[in-house]
């Protein structure tokens, strides 16, 4: 996009829209459309440079609409993960994710939920439902080591929530690396496995990390370890963890499933210790105001004829 022209954003929700047109307003001409809608009146399909996709949006026909903008340039995602939109992108656009947006969202439920596990809360929840006092020791949080399995920059966030908790983090990558604590490659898993008392799981969704939390990667774990799901479901053999929940060996929060929604029956509602969560890593009132902030760092890149923030497919 030439330095100085204006660019065309489409915005699929009002409250993003207000947000990113708040004063100062930015350098483009910002335009609300959700995409599952007909194109609005007064707005030229060939004049849309961007396109902002609404969170939790998973219309196709939305995704379809994309094909009708001849000079679409960008598709800025709200979401880390990318995978269910890498396939309908068209050809020739960039395609840019929510690196950062969810950072707080994500890793405050997953020390919720490592929390909940170690400590009991969820039964003493339903001890409490049946008016029910039944204290038990439990596992601290605290001098544990939590393997975080995917430190990007969810990953780091984690961490730097549970240092103040006394844990020994164990960071895992793609690649081993050295950034503000070591990290280690995938090849280490098998060694690194039987070592730690808990993992979270964050790695995006891919060809390589698709079951990657399978029979043998639970096999490896200590007796009592707890697996907490905050990547994609598919990450997670549903079907391996089930077994490993039946037999008491292990323990899990999911806050994403496989498949999700979960439907009614699914033996993971019924499964012992396991605490699952509706896919809420994102849902909170910060992530608007976030994406949002994002958004508008895009527009001012793109108007000065800048790289976009956070590629992960170019067009």
């Amino acid at each position: 996009m030439a330095p100085g022209r204006r660019p065309t954003v489409v915005v699929g929700h009002a409250e993003l829209l207000a947000d990113v047109t708040a004063d100062p307003a930015p350098e483009a001409e910002v335009v609300l459309w959700h995409l599952a809608d007909p194109v609005p009146a007064g707005l030229d399909p060939e004049a849309v440079d961007v396109v902002v996709v609404p969170h939790y949006f998973s219309d196709p026909r939305g995704f379809r609409a994309l094909q009708l903008l001849p000079n679409l340039r960008l598709v800025q995602l709200p979401s880390a993960g990318f995978d269910h939109a890498l396939p309908l992108i068209p050809a020739g656009v960039t395609l840019c994710n929510g690196r950062g947006v969810h950072d707080a969202g994500t890793a405050e439920l997953a020390v919720g939920l490592l929390l909940a596990m170690q400590r009991g809360v969820v039964d003493a929840v339903r001890d409490m439902t049946a008016q029910r006092w039944a204290p038990v020791a439990r596992r601290s949080l605290a001098d544990r080591r939590v393997m975080v399995l995917g430190y990007g920059s969810i990953g780091a966030a984690l961490a730097r929530r549970l240092d103040p908790f006394e844990v020994e983090v164990v960071a895992v990558a793609t690649r081993a690396r050295q950034e503000d604590r070591p990290v280690h490659g995938l090849d280490e898993l098998p060694a690194l496995l039987p070592t730690v008392d808990a993992v979270v799981v964050l790695v995006p969704l891919s060809p390589r990390t698709r079951g990657l939390v399978d029979e043998a990667f639970l096999a490896a774990l200590p007796d009592g370890a707890l697996v907490v799901n905050m990547a994609r479901g598919p990450v997670v053999e549903t079907q391996a963890l089930v077994a490993e929940l039946l037999s008491g060996r292990l323990r899990a929060a999911l806050d994403v499933t496989d498949p999700e929604p979960l439907p009614v029956g699914h033996p993971l509602w019924s499964a012992p210790n396991v605490l699952v969560t509706p896919h809420l890593g994102g849902m909170t009132d910060a992530t608007g105001p976030r994406f949002a902030r994002l958004v508008r760092r895009q527009i001012e890149r793109l108007a000065a004829g800048l790289d976009p923030l956070n590629v992960v497919a170019r067009g």
